[in-house]
C-alpha cells in the first residue's frame, strides 16, 4: 500500500519540480514499530531525490555525520559523491564538539573533490553547538527537521522534517549558512564577523500561494540571537507568540524539555504553557523516555500536575537486532495550535538551544497541513509506546550510550 501512495507521490511531485513551490512532510520511523504513515515519504527517499536533483550547489549545517558501513547513510554518502563527481560544489559544516565523536566520515568527505567541510567550534564563539539540521540545493529549495545526519535517524528514530521547494524561504536560511560557513572557518576573525551582522528587527515571513495544501504563510525561525539577522525571527519569541495566541489547544512532541538548565531557571516557555492551560488551552505533550532523571522529570511533573494539561512518556521498544546506542526514541521537535499553526525544528526546549547554540526552525500557518501533523501526533500520543507521566512514579533513567 505505502508503495502505491509512494507512486502517487512522485507523480505529484513530477508536477510541482517544474519551477513550482511546494511542501512536503518527511518522516523517519523506527522500523518494527507501528508509527509509519503510509501517506508520508521517508527521510533517505527524500533526501536521495535531492541530493540528485542539484544542478549547482548542495550545503549542509549538520549537527554531526555518523555512518556505519552498509548501513542506511549509505545510499545518502553515495548521491553526494555522485553529485560531487558530476561537478556540484558541496559544502558541510559541521559541530566542533561532535566531530571529535564522530570525525571519519567528515574527513573521507572532506578529501573528496568538489566537497569542502568546516569544523564549526560554536562553543568557543557563543557557548553553544550547531545542533541544526538541514541542507539547502541550488538556493531554492530546502530540507530541515529533527534527523541528524545519522544512520539511526533513518532506521532507528522517530523523526519528521520538512521539504519545501521556495526561493525566497531558502534564501533566509542560506544567508545563515553563509555566517556560519565564514565563523566556522580555519582562522576567521569571529570577533569581527560578529560586530559586523546587521541586526534587523523587521519580520521575515514568506506566502506559498498554491499549493496541495491551498496558500500557506510561512516564517523561519533562528537561534540564537547573537548569530541571526533578523531579531524577530528568533525561536523563542516566534514559539511565544504561537503559544499566546492558542485558543482551544497545543499539542506538542520533544526528545526532551527542561525548565531548569545548568541550575539556571529558564521559565520563559514553560510559563507561557502554564499561562495557556490557565485560560482553559488543552496542552498536550510527548517526550522521550531520555528524561528520566532529576531534577528534569520533577519540572516535568510539576507541569503534568496542573489542569488542562497532560504529559506523555514515549518508549519506544529495541530492535530486534538487540540494542543500539542512541536510538530507539522519540525525537521530532514540533508544536501545533489549534490545528491551524505548527512549528517545526532542531531545538529541543531548554535554554541553552535557543540562547547559545545554532538552531533553525519554521512557523507554518494553515489549517490543512497542521491538522496533518496533529494526526501525525495523535497517532504516537494514541500508540502503544506511549503512557502519562505518573505523579507518584520514582523512573528509572535510562542508559542511551553505546
Amino acid at each position: 500500500m505505502k508503495y502505491v501512495f509512494t507512486l502517487l507521490l512522485l507523480v505529484l511531485l513530477s508536477v510541482q519540480l517544474c519551477g513550482k513551490d511546494f511542501i512536503e512532510l518527511v518522516e523517519s520511523i523506527p522500523i518494527e514499530t507501528t508509527l509509519d504513515n503510509s501517506d508520508i515519504r521517508n527521510t533517505s527517499e527524500v533526501w536521495i531525490e535531492m541530493i540528485n536533483s542539484a544542478q549547482k550547489n548542495l550545503n549542509f549545517g549538520e549537527f554531526y555525520i555518523s555512518h556505519r558501513a552498509g548501513d542506511a547513510l549509505e545510499p545518502i554518502l553515495s548521491a553526494i559523491y555522485n553529485a560531487a563527481d558530476r561537478g556540484i560544489a558541496i559544502r558541510f559544516i559541521v559541530d566542533g564538539s561532535m566531530y571529535k565523536t564522530y570525525p571519519e566520515t567528515a574527513d573521507k568527505l572532506n578529501e573528496h573533490k568538489n566537497i569542502k567541510v568546516h569544523i564549526y567550534n560554536l562553543n568557543e564563539i557563543a557557548g553553544g553547538v550547531l545542533h541544526a539540521k538541514y541542507f539547502i540545493v541550488d538556493g531554492k529549495e530546502i530540507f530541515i527537521g529533527s534527523q541528524n545526519f545519522d544512520w539511526r535517524a533513518l532506521k532507528h528514530i522517530h523523526e519528521l522534517g520538512l521539504r519545501i521547494s521556495n526561493k525566497k524561504l531558502a534564501g533566509f536560511y542560506q544567508e545563515l549558512f553563509e555566517l556560519d560557513w565564514q565563523l566556522s572557518a580555519e582562522n576567521a576573525n569571529t570577533e569581527l564577523i560578529l560586530s559586523n551582522i546587521e541586526h534587523r528587527n523587521a519580520l521575515e515571513s514568506f506566502i506559498i500561494k498554491k499549493s496541495e495544501y491551498g496558500k500557506i504563510s510561512l516564517t523561519p525561525t533562528a537561534s540564537n540571537p547573537k548569530i541571526i539577522y533578523h531579531i524577530s525571527n528568533w525561536d523563542e519569541t516566534q514559539l511565544i507568540k504561537l503559544i499566546n495566541s492558542a485558543k482551544k489547544s497545543i499539542r506538542i512532541q520533544l526528545l526532551s524539555y527542561s525548565p531548569l538548565s545548568r541550575n539556571e531557571l529558564y521559565e520563559t516557555l514553560d510559563l507561557a504553557l502554564r499561562k495557556a492551560a490557565a485560560r482553559g488551552v488543552q496542552v498536550q505533550m510527548i517526550l522521550s523516555d531520555w528524561n528520566f532523571y532529576s531534577p528534569r522529570i520533577d519540572y516535568i511533573k510539576s507541569l503534568h500536575a496542573i489542569p488542562n494539561v497532560e504529559i506523555k512518556f514515549s518508549s519506544i521498544p529495541e530492535a530486534s537486532e538487540g540494542y543500539i546506542g542512541y536510538a530507539r526514541v522519540e525525537h521530532c521537535k514540533i508544536m501545533v495550535v489549534d490545528d491551524k499553526a505548527f512549528w517545526l525544528g532542531t531545538s529541543n526546549w531548554s535554554k541553552s538551544y535557543f540562547h547559545k547554540g545554532r538552531n533553525l526552525g519554521i512557523i507554518l500557518d494553515n489549517d490543512k497541513i497542521s491538522e496533518r501533523v496533529t494526526r501525525i501526533f495523535l497517532k504516537s500520543w494514541n500508540s502503544e509506546y506511549c503512557q502519562s507521566v505518573e505523579l507518584g512514579k520514582t523512573y528509572k533513567r535510562k542508559i542511551i550510550t553505546e
